[in-house]
């Protein structure tokens, strides 16, 4: 049984298929706790849940007549038995992608023979949880991954391109720069990436802060 913090439809703001519509399911609890996170409600033990089966979820996804799935959290890779959840939706005809935030292994989900497709976070200085980043991670990588950087500072942008060229990133995957809500303005990352000269590097905004306010849930 798996604990679902909230379900519903709606565009995925962010990531590979920003502005899809997708059947979002959200995981309580995470491992780690970021300065700037925005669904600290969801991460804590007493948050209410559902538990759903799976085959509770297959079957509400399978309702929906939506083909993609994102399972995000909290974090989704604290949840026992994943890798059965993704192989039953993924059988069911969806595309599965997972939203983690790179502290977790992703090296057993990706060795299945349904694999999900991944977006990634490498957690920045601002964020106060880099000491926990699994960089192993970046072994299992294709190009349907994602790494995504959410910057809050200059400081942050230098330390994204630095992990970046260390690790090759561009070369295995997308890579995307995504800035903190309201603590750097969008057109100074974009100034940033013309001085760097940083090809195959994408900026994102967070479609649905804009769409809607961006402490609104279930959007």
């Amino acid at each position: 049984m798996f604990p679902i913090a909230e379900k519903f439809i709606s565009i995925n703001g962010e990531g590979k298929r920003a502005g899809e519509l997708s059947v979002f399911v959200r995981f309580r609890g995470c491992n780690l706790r970021c300065s700037y996170c925005d669904t600290t409600w969801a991460n804590t033990a007493d948050c209410h849940a559902d538990m759903m089966s799976v085959e509770d979820i297959v079957n509400y996804v399978n309702k929906s007549g939506i083909d993609n799935i994102t399972l995000t959290g909290g974090e989704p890779l604290l949840q026992e038995n994943i890798d059965i959840l993704v192989e039953s939706l993924m059988k069911s005809g969806h595309n599965v992608e997972i939203e983690t935030n790179g502290s977790i292994s992703i090296k057993n989900l990706s060795e299945k023979t349904y694999r999900p497709d991944f977006t990634i976070d490498y957690k920045l200085p601002s964020s106060d949880m880099e000491s926990f980043m699994d960089t192993g991670n970046y072994a299992y990588l294709t190009e349907n991954d994602v790494i995504k950087f959410v910057v809050g500072n200059v400081s942050d942008l230098d330390k994204a391109v630095e992990i970046t060229e260390k690790f090759s990133l561009t070369e295995k995957c997308h890579v995307y720069i995504s800035p903190v809500f309201s603590k750097i303005n969008p057109a100074e990352i974009v100034e940033y990436m013309k001085l760097k000269n940083l090809n195959k590097v994408r900026l994102q905004l967070q479609l649905h802060k804009f769409i809607w306010n961006p402490d609104e849930r279930g959007v």
